[in-house]
């Protein structure tokens, strides 16, 4: 059965990574989209998920609009009995996200919360080599130039948004994935610019019930190439999963060559699931430690921001 897909916001996200991987799979076929600018040529196009859905048959949606309009979407499709896919985050709390997920069991359709970096092609590869070890300290450092990857993205700053922590939650998707355990957070100093309602920075300090040193480290004034890597010391030598979980180098040796398929891998699960009768799966662990860390994280202020 081909699954009949309709895009919800068509911007960079959905050029750079959704088009892609939805043309290049066999289980769906793009039939719509609704954006209020963007659109795909060729494609019928909707200014609203509404009006898509008033107009078009689809099977499922895939939401690429900004997290904090992402709920409201995402419940009127699952009510029009529709499977949903939500780019990350999920949403702007972790409740609304579970309350689709309760919804979507409710109605018998698939909600997938999609953290795209869990798929990365050395991810399996640096979860198994670290089980087979002692790990005594593991870092994430996600740095990067917000002009170059969400230019003019003026949503990224309002209050309750997420700010640096929007590519950050990539880095806590990562290391929830990675390691056996739950891990909890000790510390956290969050860099507000003066002129903006969501931090520009983040220093993030957690361990958990053995006491394991877990850093992270979050930067949106990145100048030049990009970090978004984890630092590993074990027993059995130094690990970095680079690349955002698409490489992986044990002592300074390369061990994977995979080409990065992360939304690739996205989009066989979202199929897998509703192929499954509606399955859902929609962690929220790493929103949760996002919570934690506007909860608990010290305020502290920096220099103006402005594209």
């Amino acid at each position: 059965m081909t699954i009949r897909l309709g895009l919800v916001g068509v911007g960079k996200i959905a050029h750079d990574q959704h088009i892609p991987a939805i043309k290049a799979s066999p289980d769906y076929e793009l039939v719509c989209t609704a954006s209020r600018q963007g659109s795909v040529e060729g494609i019928p196009a909707y200014t609203s998920i509404e009006a898509m859905l008033d107009g078009e048959q689809v099977d499922a949606v895939a939401l690429c609009q900004p997290p904090h309009v992402r709920y409201d979407a995402a419940k009127l499709a699952i009510e029009a009995g529709k499977h949903v896919f939500l780019e990350k985050p999920p949403g702007t709390t972790q409740a609304e996200v579970v309350a689709l997920a309760d919804l979507a069991r409710e109605r018998g359709v698939t909600l997938f919360a999609s953290w795209h970096s869990r798929y990365g092609a050395a991810m399996d590869a640096a979860r198994d080599w670290l089980a087979a070890t002692t790990v005594h300290g593991i870092q994430a450092v996600w740095k990067e130039d917000v002009r170059v990857w969400h230019p003019g993205q003026e949503w990224l700053w309002e209050q309750g948004a997420l700010g640096v922590f929007d590519p950050g939650i990539n880095a806590l998707s990562v290391l929830t994935a990675l390691l056996p355990r739950p891990f909890f957070l000790r510390d956290a100093v969050l860099e507000y610019p003066a002129n903006r309602h969501a931090p520009i920075a983040a220093d993030l300090t957690y361990t958990d019930a053995t006491g394991l040193p877990i850093g992270a480290t979050f930067d949106f004034r990145q100048p030049g190439p990009h970090n978004w890597d984890v630092h590993a010391q074990t027993e059995a030598g130094t690990m970095l999963l680079a690349k955002g979980g698409n490489e992986l180098w044990i002592d300074g040796e390369l061990k994977t060559t995979e080409p990065e398929a992360e939304y690739r891998g996205l989009y066989a699960r979202f199929a897998g699931l509703i192929r499954d009768g509606g399955a859902v799966d929609a962690d929220t662990v790493p929103l949760a430690h996002v919570a934690d860390a506007f909860m608990k994280g010290r305020r502290v202020t920096v220099e103006d921001f402005h594209y």
